[in-house]
């Protein structure tokens, strides 16, 4: 007969993540900057808008994880791609909170970090322990990729948070999330807790592989290297499979001897709470600072607005709508869909100024802004549709 303790040791399996090495950080930043432009490829360029991208990617995602949950040790191909398709999807998840439910950004990333921190409370009442060294059950593999899903959710709506409604951009935003990222990797070799030294930094990240992302692919008039979503999809897609070739040949970062339960270190809860105090003081006084400097000056992020609709002077996006409607009547596909790209930067930049104003006016027209986009640049482009969706917005601008 089965002793109790054989039975639970025959339950237990070999870890199912990778060693916390260099690779795996490089390989994490790839994979959020893929999932970024993967999502947009499948919304904008294949038309697939984003319910149908969510649809497509959530489908993907369930299968990865059953291949996932299914396999007995730490599979690099199998897991980086349930990383990725998880970017993706939680990119989608803040996404459609905010473009299709209308949700503010900052109440996304009040929600997100909510469900998160839950996560983690509840993950560590079960199992003691949030140390991805650990992950040597089923349950504790459940706890760990639904908190991986809400650090993506999280690390969106915290960057577009930064980027686009406090008006800072995505290389700034980038550039202060390197640096808090730095912080907290000196912190650790300081004797700040690992496992929150890895959270923290592992939320980071996504915003990080964005703004890289965004300001590789962004076009040099806009302080991009201009290499577009495509090319810059491509590159790292290739360093991701070639990063992933080398650590499944190699097996430099498999975890060989399957680690005993890790005691909590004492300290690791009060440093928890003073860090995200912090995060808290820190975060809030920067967003209540930012956004009264944004309202005090109408002209940041873009033109001086005049108060002639809900949403100030939107002269600029309806000659840029206008001019690209009258191309596609002139049969001129692909100078419509040149300067239809005219449409989506002069309304990122001001994004900040416009969105205060009227959130609700802001939303009705980004999103049909948002259908434009995909219209125009859709692998087979319909001339009806894609006039219809411009004269919609025609309207919508006044």
């Amino acid at each position: 007969m089965t002793s109790p303790n054989a039975l639970a040791q025959s339950r237990r399996l070999l870890t199912k993540v990778p060693e916390v090495t260099l690779y795996f950080w490089i390989i994490k930043v790839l994979c959020t900057t893929v999932g970024e432009t993967a999502a947009d490829f499948l919304n904008v360029n294949l038309n697939f808008g984003l319910t149908g991208t969510s649809l497509v990617t959530g489908v993907l995602l369930a299968v990865a994880l059953v291949f996932q949950f299914r396999a007995n040790r730490y599979v690099p191909a199998l897991y980086w791609l349930t990383v990725a398709l998880v970017s993706v999807f939680g990119t989608l998840v803040t996404d459609n909170f905010t473009d299709q439910v209308g949700l503010p950004l900052e109440a996304s990333t009040l929600i997100f970090g909510v469900l998160l921190a839950a996560t983690f409370a509840a993950w560590y009442a079960k199992e003691r322990t949030l140390s991805i060294h650990s992950i040597v059950t089923g349950r504790r593999e459940a706890f760990y990729w639904l908190a991986i899903l809400f650090t993506f959710a999280l690390g969106t709506a915290t960057g577009d948070l930064m980027a686009e409604v406090m008006g800072l951009g995505y290389l700034v935003t980038g550039a202060i999330v390197a640096s808090l990222i730095a912080v907290a990797a000196v912190a650790w070799r300081l004797g700040l807790d690992a496992v929150l030294s890895f959270w923290f930094i592992y939320v980071l990240t996504r915003p990080l592989g964005a703004s890289i992302g965004d300001y590789l692919s962004q076009p040099s008039s806009e302080g991009g290297l201009g290499l577009g979503a495509t090319v810059t999809s491509l590159i790292f897609t290739v360093a991701i499979l070639a990063v992933v070739v080398y650590l499944s040949v190699t097996k430099a970062d498999t975890i060989t001897v399957v680690p005993a339960d890790e005691t909590p270190k004492r300290g690791g809860l009060w440093q928890t709470a003073v860090v995200v105090g912090l995060v808290l003081v820190v975060a809030g006084a920067g967003y209540f600072w930012r956004t009264s400097a944004l309202q005090a000056d109408p002209s940041a992020g873009g033109q001086v607005a005049a108060q002639s609709s809900a949403l100030g002077d939107l002269s600029t996006f309806r000659t840029i709508t206008q001019d690209t409607l009258t191309l596609l009547t002139a049969g001129d596909q692909s100078g419509a869909t040149s300067r239809v790209d005219d449409l989506e930067t002069e309304w990122d930049n001001a994004q900040a100024r416009l969105r205060p104003k009227n959130k609700a006016a802001w939303t009705d027209v980004d999103g049909r802004i948002d259908t434009v986009l995909r219209e125009l640049r859709a692998t087979a482009p319909n001339a009806d549709t894609e006039k219809s969706a411009l004269t919609a917005l025609l309207t919508a601008l006044g």
